[in-house]
């Protein structure tokens, strides 16, 4: 199942699970907080915010789980 914008996923992270929804999906290559990341239309990353913090990350979809 491809994940879109709306969902509500969880990611690891050092300090544990983070919660958030994914707010964009990239398919071109861009920018976020100072870091460039690849972006295909077969290969896309997703952007999330998380939901204690507020802060934007760029994921693969495979270091996404949907939750309920």
């Amino acid at each position: 199942m491809a994940l879109s914008e709306g969902d509500h996923v969880s990611w690891n992270t050092p300090q544990g699970v983070t919660h958030g929804v994914v707010v964009d999906v990239r398919t071109t290559d861009f920018q976020l907080a100072k870091q460039h990341f690849t972006a295909s239309p077969d290969e896309p990353m997703l952007i999330v915010e998380s939901e204690s913090s507020g802060k934007r990350a760029a994921h693969r979809p495979e270091a996404l789980t949907t939750r309920g």
